[in-house]
């Protein structure tokens, strides 16, 4: 997944931070900097939450590398973590924050908050039903805003295959929201 010109530090480096070299982490950190920040910009909604994502994956490494199994594994361990807080800082997005307006707001508003996050947790519930290769798709097109083709790069997928996912969530999210809402 990393771009041409951008090599990942070489399998020896890994190994030798692996078994607790400073040096060598310190340079490890360094070279995988670059490839994990171009990652995040492509996952996260914003560059604010690209370089916190980017950053929390960079302290993750070098406080975890001897944990990771196998130094071939560098790059993907490390997209999946800045997948992760990206998916993280997402989330925290969309949950409602508590307005100070809205306390001052009369009780009709204060009902209809009330029905707007019943509505946003009944919405969270179902995509948190999708498969993980929809559920990735949807977020990161119709949460995150990102570009198809971004989506497409970033999961390694066609435009095609993405399209395909990011139709299936939609259709399964919407099947679960009216079943839901048959029931009630």
């Amino acid at each position: 997944m990393a771009e041409p010109g951008s090599a990942w530090p070489a399998a020896e480096l890994v190994a030798a931070a692996q078994g607790g070299d400073v040096d060598s982490i310190a340079a490890l950190v360094s070279g995988a900097h670059p490839n994990v920040r171009r990652f995040a910009h492509s996952l996260c909604a914003t560059p604010e939450d690209a370089e916190d994502a980017a950053q929390e994956a960079l302290i993750i490494l070098y406080r975890k590398i001897g944990t990771l199994r196998a130094s071939s594994a560098l790059a993907s361990w490390m997209f999946r973590i800045v997948r992760n807080e990206c998916l993280r800082r997402a989330r925290t997005v969309l949950r409602p924050h508590p307005t100070p307006t809205a306390a001052a707001s009369s009780a009709c508003s204060a009902e209809d908050e009330v029905l707007q996050r019943l509505e946003a947790s009944k919405v969270a519930a179902a995509i948190a039903e999708l498969p993980a290769d929809q559920r990735r798709v949807l977020i990161m097109r119709d949460v995150q805003g990102l570009s198809g083709r971004m989506v497409a790069d970033a999961l390694g997928l066609t435009t095609a295959a993405m399209k395909s996912r990011l139709h299936r969530a939609r259709a399964t999210v919407r099947q679960t929201l009216q079943l839901g809402a048959d029931h009630d």
